[in-house]
């Protein structure tokens, strides 16, 4: 864990909540992670360990901050201030007065309040992410952008009016990438090392590539999709993207699988009707080795998703003189700035955008990325190196763009009270 002391928590009790051989989808997961909350406040309590933040993450966890100032800081950890990231807004942690009483709360007349954890929907249960806004000292989401999406669209699921209120404590902190584990010049994974000076070897993994999947070494850009195949990440256009590619003289590889069995057997399908085609593959499942081999030997990465708080595919194809073609939502908006019209100085431009999620809009901006590809690959080259100065290191100092909500932060994290 990068040098950094971590201590885990090993249960003991009768109902056994985390010796079950998964994570997730068991019908008491309130209880469970509501179990957890408390017993890491109990464990600094008990160790007398007293951290100047206590940083929660989405719903399995927004109970902390609810836990510190009606309990715990009565017990001594008056001093400490909770910091609520969400990533998904979409799972808010829905429950009953049942989680009041195991976690020593009681009082579900108190809490059931709309000013506190009561649900804005659903009057006869409290919402565990509200509570962790309500209680919190600041709350962040992880882009600008995805923080204004939350408050003002569809995309806050219904929590936009809590965010609202507590608009003063709350902004978007960008996320970052690892680039000790995503480094084209050291990555252990890939067949050649490269970097912005010594950019042509990148072309000897895409070589690689295009021997390991069994595809044609022709002078064709190769475009690549890697991640989860499902709703949010816009599969339509996904598959959309495939037949685009290989109608506009491109080979297209991608690398994912899907939760839902409709979508994982729609891309086994297309993966059975591609099989003979020299210019595409198609793999359903994770390999960790693939995906670096991947970001190396693509050209073109695209990211049509739906909705994306941040997305850190898209960096890291930057990161690997990729050339990423997003969608125009939450952290790609934040990251990715289009070629031919951002308002950005050219020499600051990385990719290409669409904003509409349809047809249409994806083949816009795949055209243009082709296009550049084919018919000007010296501008091609230097889109390319504009996207490898990008700096989304994950210990970067904060960016301009980000000073607002880190003030906020700093200001909000200082104070005594959250509500």
């Amino acid at each position: 864990m990068h040098g950094r002391k971590c201590f885990f928590i090993e249960p003991h009790s009768q109902d056994n909540f985390f010796n079950r051989g998964t994570y997730y989808g068991f019908t008491d997961e309130h209880v469970r992670m509501a179990f957890f909350t408390k017993a890491a406040l109990e464990f600094m309590l008990k160790t007398n360990k007293r951290p100047d933040i206590i940083h929660t993450h989405d719903w399995q966890t927004a109970l902390a901050p609810v836990l510190l100032y009606e309990i715990y800081r009565f017990k001594g950890m008056e001093n400490q201030r909770a910091c609520h990231t969400i990533h998904n807004f979409k799972h808010q942690g829905i429950a009953g007065e049942n989680i009041l009483w195991a976690t020593g709360l009681c009082r579900p007349d108190y809490y059931y309040d709309r000013d506190r954890l009561g649900d804005d929907f659903n009057a006869s249960a409290i919402n565990f992410t509200k509570g962790g806004i309500v209680y919190s000292n600041f709350t962040t989401t992880v882009s600008p952008r995805h923080a204004w999406e939350a408050r003002h669209t569809d995309l806050g699921y219904g929590i936009g009016h809590a965010l609202h209120v507590h608009q003063n404590k709350f902004g978007g902190v960008l996320n970052g990438l690892d680039y000790e584990m995503w480094n084209p010049e050291t990555d252990p994974y890939i067949s050649t090392h490269y970097g912005a000076a010594s950019l042509e070897s990148k072309y000897e993994n895409k070589a690689t590539l295009r021997e390991r999947l069994w595809l044609g070494d022709d002078y064709k850009p190769v475009v690549a999709y890697v991640g989860r195949l499902d709703s949010q990440k816009g599969v339509h256009l996904i598959r959309h993207a495939i037949f685009f590619s290989l109608r506009h003289g491109a080979q297209f590889v991608l690398l994912g699988s899907s939760p839902e069995l409709g979508i994982n057997n729609e891309f086994w399908h297309l993966k059975h009707h591609l099989n003979e085609s020299p210019d595409c593959h198609l793999e359903i499942g994770y390999d960790e080795e693939l995906a670096h081999l991947i970001y190396s030997g693509a050209d073109l990465i695209v990211v049509p998703s739906n909705f994306e708080p941040c997305g850190l595919t898209q960096m890291i194809a930057l990161r690997y003189a990729t050339v990423p073609v997003v969608r125009g939502v939450g952290g790609l908006l934040d990251t990715v700035f289009d070629r031919d019209y951002s308002e950005k100085p050219p020499s600051e431009r990385n990719g290409y955008m669409f904003y509409e999620g349809d047809y249409t809009a994806l083949e816009s901006a795949l055209e243009r990325a082709l296009r550049l590809w084919f018919a000007r690959p010296g501008e091609f080259r230097q889109l390319i190196l504009n996207g490898m100065r990008y700096d989304y290191n994950l210990p970067r100092f904060y960016s301009r763009p980000l000073e607002a909500s880190m003030k906020m932060l700093q200001k909000y994290l200082r104070t005594t009270n959250a509500i």
